[in-house]
């Protein structure tokens, strides 16, 4: 077999009981499973995910993000390193904006997490975010149930910056949080984007040596906005907290007000509802995506498709008239794979 050739699919049981004992090998041979666009690969991966599912939901999901340098990587180290000291296990999927034409990843090496990389309570997992919406890999929620149920306390999920990832990633997680900067124009920038309404808290990074005043500024900045937002969540009001990355301060106080979050919205059931929620989402996207790929791959839409593009983009034809040309299609055969057809007339 040639060396380029992707490998067959491990075991189904020996993968379920390799992530169960918490074997960071087999993790990592079964995100793999799971990020693999092979149908066989996929086929197993579901199979593989339906053995585990009895074994996830206890983690502590919270998402990341903020504007591009804005200390992510060194937030979640420090942050990823304080848990570990008060005796948990952190699982990172970090999101990379890598080309996955290149297969290049910018933290395969992990070198933007050296110390937290080597911690062996830890688990970091790039994945390239190419071609997939919101900044967070199609499979991510997977990978997020197979870390769960290779007992990790704390799943951390980066995302690759400021914009539609931000609704992509609140989709999964407990608890939303958005780093920022002071004194970088980001106040107003986040209020336009919606941050405010997204978050479940707000964290000012940087908030060291003469940055200190101008992080305390803009936190009284965002609490005084954040009096004009309604939060999804009834039983919660987003705090905004200073912290220093750099120097590992804040880290507990960030725990303690995720650890507040979890707590306020188990006692009303909202965390309950809220994940149902998600997975109503989740099984939505699934739906939207097999049927995008279904009608993509039909031969008919694949003949027709360019020329329908071009008198768009030519302005020939308006997106409705052609997106509706190409649908015809679809009803002419009464939605029925059509790969194998010939086209007639």
């Amino acid at each position: 077999m040639p060396r380029s050739a992707p490998s067959a699919a491990p075991p189904i049981e020996s993968l379920a009981a390799g992530v169960r004992a918490g074997d960071r090998r087999t993790l990592a041979k079964a995100i793999t499973l799971v990020e693999s666009t092979r149908p066989d690969h996929e086929q197993t991966a579901q199979r593989l995910l339906e053995a585990l599912l009895p074994h996830t939901g206890h983690a502590a999901r919270v998402g990341v993000s903020g504007v591009p340098g804005v200390g992510k990587s060194t937030f979640i180290e420090a942050f990823g390193l304080h848990l570990i000291g008060l005796g948990k296990r952190v699982a990172v999927l970090a999101v990379d904006p890598s080309s996955a034409v290149s297969g290049g990843s910018i933290l395969g090496d992990k070198t933007r997490m050296p110390r937290l990389a080597v911690a062996p309570e830890a688990f970091i997992r790039p994945s390239p975010s190419a071609g997939s919406f919101g900044g967070v890999t199609r499979r991510t929620r997977e990978a997020l149930l197979v870390c769960e149920a290779a007992g990790y306390d704390v799943v951390l999920v980066e995302t690759v910056g400021v914009g539609q990832s931000e609704f992509a990633v609140a989709s999964m997680v407990d608890f939303f949080l958005v780093l920022m900067l002071a004194g970088a124009g980001d106040e107003l920038q986040g209020i336009k984007k919606g941050i405010l309404e997204l978050a479940d808290a707000l964290a000012i990074n940087k908030a060291d040596g003469e940055n200190v005043d101008r992080a305390s500024q803009a936190a009284a900045q965002y609490r005084s906005a954040l009096n004009l937002f309604r939060h999804g969540a009834h039983a919660w009001q987003p705090p905004v907290l200073t912290v220093s990355a750099l120097e590992q301060r804040g880290m507990d106080r960030v725990w303690a007000v995720i650890a507040e979050h979890r707590t306020a919205l188990a006692a009303s059931g909202e965390l309950v509802r809220k994940r149902r929620e998600q997975q109503r989402a989740w099984f939505w996207s699934m739906i939207e995506e097999g049927l995008r790929r279904a009608f993509l791959e039909r031969a008919d839409v694949a003949r027709l498709l360019p020329e329908m593009e071009h008198a768009v983009a030519d302005a020939r034809l308006t997106p409705t008239a052609a997106a509706r040309r190409l649908l015809q299609l679809v009803e002419d055969d009464g939605g029925r794979p059509a790969s194998r057809r010939t086209r007639t007339g």
